[in-house]
């Protein structure tokens, strides 16, 4: 799972900005300049309106800033969702070349999504057990240059500001608790800690005021000084009583007051949100209804697959008898983070020297692999990918949980390092990243059923690249690949058909070898994230069957590489964009 995706759903309902001033021009420019006016436009309002995003890219002059998320800024934003569609309808798709239809599409695409999903009250839960202000801020601090006297300066503004946005939050928790809108109490339960866990009793002992521990060489020594005072001032007088003040709101009240129902069935309108959700998450028009059927279908065709490889063990027993195996057997467990942590990275060593069999393109930015932060791994999932940023010259990060090592296998790993890392999330979207020609929202957004979707397709390719020579590790792939159509069955089961939060680790633990604290953490994790999960399979089984259609119709003219190079070389695109991108490919290599 990369945090892109987690932070789409955020970001969605307010990517795009006013810009009556294209259609009101009195001698208007070629259709082409005007799309990429817009284009540049809405770019610039979402670098403003969201500058923890511009720090992530490397978008310049917004560090020192945190989004305002008052009421009133919300409100003005839901306003002006109308605003960049209004002036796309006066731009002539027809005059524009086919890159620029395209550009077109996606942003109309993303327009009608943002304002689809602006009619719900998302907003109201700005905070779960998988992000928000106690775990976003560190992250985003984290991430911001620290080279100069300046940049260290927006640190420092930053640290003194967060009151504001916490405030903002608890009055955002305050109305959703008025209103019934709320995460599940029961995913909740570590929150309070989560936030409480960022006060500490030495400021330079936080992750926050790790960049005030050992400054670059270039910085005078007085100014050091002059900026750790600062910083660590800061600290003491507006980032911990801001975080004790978040912790004790949503300890005292907020999570005793959240809905113990757990379906988005249950909150205002939440079967037409659902549906909503699911739609963009995964840019297809199938129902609920119809994924449920195709995760069961794929969960009996996976478990075919696993007793196969059962069997082909020797192993003496039932399926139930081999995942408690799995499960315990100490030969498949790591005795500390530091060894797990090695591990991945050898792993990730491995893998790099094969990808060039199967793609002709290569991104320029690197990657690193670094422990989930401590203030976030009780609840985080096993791992996740950080994308790094080519304009902010810095690299991407696979983050692998190194909490609870009983729950950490071996024989996931090599699926895991796949997907989140290479050939799955840091490749694509850092090659999405280093696309030239093409608009910004493009090189930095993403739609979850590509991008997970090729993150599952990459766990498929382990065999490939020289993994999987073991049949446990054969089984963690199928168990992950098993983990995703489980996805289908139990997101669509607890959001529209009043699936129990007992019923939904049940069916999980019954059939896929992961152990019980991950299972606990997934389906908590679908619970406050509905439809996101669904994007996976869908995704994956798109690029799959596009990958079938190439090689049985092309024959002995099919190449991997360039099939790989197709799907990957138009950054991440809703999956029938990337259907019709196959198909042209296709004909044009026939025609060859």
């Amino acid at each position: 799972m990369s945090l892109r995706t987690a932070f789409r759903s955020l970001l969605a309902m307010t990517l795009f900005c006013p810009v009556p001033s294209l259609a009101q021009q009195p001698v208007p420019p070629p259709d082409s300049v005007r799309l990429h006016q817009l284009l540049a436009q809405n770019w610039a309002y979402r670098m403003h309106e969201y500058p923890e995003e511009a720090t992530t890219v490397g978008y310049p002059g917004q560090n020192a800033r945190w989004t305002d998320y008052s009421l009133e800024a919300i409100a003005r934003r839901k306003r002006e969702l109308n605003d960049p569609l209004t002036a796309l309808r006066a731009i002539d798709r027809t005059k524009l070349s086919a890159n620029d239809q395209l550009n077109y599409d996606l942003f109309r695409h993303d327009a009608i999504d943002a304002l689809d999903e602006s009619r719900f009250p998302g907003e109201l839960m700005p905070v779960n057990q998988l992000g928000g202000v106690q775990q976003d801020v560190p992250a985003i601090i984290a991430q911001m240059p620290a080279g100069r006297v300046p940049e260290y300066e927006d640190i420092i503004a930053r640290l003194r500001a967060l009151p504001v946005l916490v405030n903002e939050t608890i009055t955002l928790l305050e109305r959703g608790l008025a209103t019934g809108v709320t995460p599940p109490q029961i995913t909740l339960r570590d929150v309070p800690a989560q936030a409480q866990s960022l006060v500490v009793t030495d400021p330079l002992t936080s992750p926050m005021l790790e960049a005030f521990v050992h400054f670059p060489a270039g910085i005078a020594g007085a100014d050091q000084q002059r900026l750790r005072a600062a910083a660590v001032a800061a600290y003491r007088d507006s980032v911990a009583p801001a975080f004790q003040k978040l912790s004790a709101f949503l300890r005292d009240k907020y999570v005793l007051g959240a809905r113990k129902t757990i379906g988005m069935r249950d909150l205002p309108n939440g079967l037409d949100w659902y549906r909503v959700e699911a739609r963009s998450r995964t840019t297809t028009d199938l129902t609920p209804e119809q994924m449920h059927a195709l995760g069961l279908a794929e969960v009996k065709r996976i478990r075919g697959q696993m007793d196969s490889v059962i069997a082909a063990t020797g192993f003496k027993g039932t399926f139930a008898d081999f995942v408690q195996f799995l499960r315990t057997d100490p030969r498949f467990f790591f005795t500390t983070p530091e060894d797990l942590l090695r591990a991945s990275r050898d792993l990730t060593k491995r893998i790099d020297p094969e990808l060039v069999r199967l793609f002709g393109t290569l991104p320029r930015l690197t990657y690193g692999v670094s422990p989930v932060p401590s203030y976030a791994e009780r609840s985080q999932t096993t791992a996740y990918y950080q994308p790094g940023s080519p304009l902010a010259h810095r690299a991407g990060t696979y983050f692998v949980n190194t909490y609870n090592l009983p729950a950490r296998p071996r024989w996931e790993m090599e699926a895991l390092t796949l997907h989140e890392a290479v050939p799955g999330h840091h490749l694509q979207i850092a090659l999405g990243e280093e696309l030239e020609g093409v608009p910004e929202f493009r090189r930095f957004g993403g739609y979850t059923a590509f991008v997970e979707g090729w993150g599952l397709y990459s766990e498929s390719l382990g065999g490939e690249l020289g993994l999987y020579t073991d049949p446990y590790s054969k089984f963690g792939q199928l168990t992950y690949e098993m983990w995703r159509a489980i996805r289908l069955v139990i997101d669509t089961g607890i959001h529209t058909m009043g699936w129990t939060r007992e019923q939904a680790i049940d069916y999980f633990k019954a059939n896929a070898a992961k152990t019980e604290h991950d299972i606990t953490v997934e389906v908590d994790r679908y619970i406050v994230w509905p439809g996101q999960a669904l994007a996976y399979k869908i995704g994956e089984l798109k690029i799959k069957e596009l990958r079938a259609y190439a090689s049985s119709t092309l024959g002995s003219k099919f190449d991997i590489r360039a099939f790989h190079d197709q799907v990957l070389g138009a950054g991440a695109v809703p999956l029938d964009v990337l259907d019709a991108r196959i198909h042209r490919w296709v004909a044009a290599v026939q025609a060859r």
